[in-house]
């Protein structure tokens, strides 16, 4: 393995060596787990490519040709993400006296908001076998996610203390959730009696620490094999449906139904609104319905002079 040229203090010799401290540095600053793994994926892909570009005189020309390869913009961003993170750790402790990506900027990359209709969502509810384990967890999960838009990860990391029955409340905590902070919400009574259903049907072995989402061997479930049941269900409904589609369900249900932005945004856990913005301005196709069915000028007007395209 190739080592380093600059030395300005006892720097790590291979980039694995690099790797395993800066993650030691990310884990000290409270990231979570799946976030370390984030890294150290974005960062064993680039050496694993570029091997010598450890080495200070190779390490701009890999950086820059590995980000001129033509990706997806969301990829893009990704790689960008962690990798300049990772260069300016190296940087602060002098194995590179530079970052080769501190000028790059991310690509604009437009969100991906998935609308499935109610008939749909439906026979997603019918589909997992309820006299299974994995059935009644499945059918769980669906209903928490489209009952509260909780991410995957966070539903994953959920315990059986984090539901409060009495008061129709999950407690998603602060070193689970995407923002690192704490919320509470509130689920529908047949949501309620799913995860009731699931907890029935736990192995009595099975202490409290063991997530409310798990596999039959009570093993923490992931974002992997999620998305694996889920694909075996779209397979059946013939449409589609990935584990964030239901949470973009929620968004936009919630809104069509009445519910108000301001309250969206805390209970999907954004730091601000401009992620909630953009469901807002998907659900603009719906007032134009509502509004062309309930203006007051419909009854005001003749029949003749209610609906007339501009420029006719």
């Amino acid at each position: 393995m190739a080592k380093v040229l600059r030395m300005d203090k006892a720097a790590p010799e291979t980039w694995e060596d690099a790797l395993k401290q800066f993650l030691w540095w990310k884990q000290a600053q409270g990231v979570s787990d799946t976030t370390l793994e984030d890294y150290k994926r974005h960062v064993e892909y680039f050496f694993h490519r570029y091997p010598d570009a450890y080495r200070e005189e190779s390490l701009k020309a890999a950086a820059l040709e590995y980000m001129a390869q033509k990706v997806k913009p969301a990829t893009f961003n990704l790689r960008l993400t962690y990798l300049k993170v990772f260069f300016g750790w190296c940087v602060k402790e002098g194995i590179y006296a530079a970052n080769p990506l501190a000028d790059i900027k991310r690509k604009k990359a437009e969100s991906r908001v998935v609308s499935l209709d109610a008939d749909t969502l439906k026979k997603l509810l019918t589909l997992p076998d309820r006299k299974t384990f994995a059935g009644l967890r499945d059918y769980a999960l669906i209903l928490l996610t489209l009952d509260t838009g909780i991410r995957p990860k966070e539903a994953f990391s959920l315990l059986p203390e984090d539901v409060n029955f009495r008061a129709l409340e999950v407690y998603v905590r602060a070193e689970n959730a995407k923002t690192r902070v704490s919320r509470t919400l509130p689920i529908m009574p047949v949501t309620a009696n799913a995860i009731r259903d699931l907890l029935a049907a736990r192995h009595p072995a099975w202490k409290e620490n063991v997530p409310l989402f798990c596999s039959a061997e009570g093993t923490p479930l992931n974002r992997f094999v999620w998305g694996d049941r889920l694909e075996a269900y779209s397979k059946k409904l013939g449409v589609k449906v990935r584990p964030y589609d239901l949470r973009h369900c929620f968004a936009l249900e919630f809104l069509r139904n009445g519910g108000h932005a301001l309250a969206l945004q805390r209970t999907l856990g954004h730091t601000d609104l401009s992620m909630t913005k953009r469901y807002v301005a998907l659900t603009q196709g719906d007032i134009r319905e509502q509004h062309d069915m309930a203006s007051p000028l419909n009854n005001l007007l003749p029949q003749r002079n209610r609906v007339r395209k501009v420029g006719k």
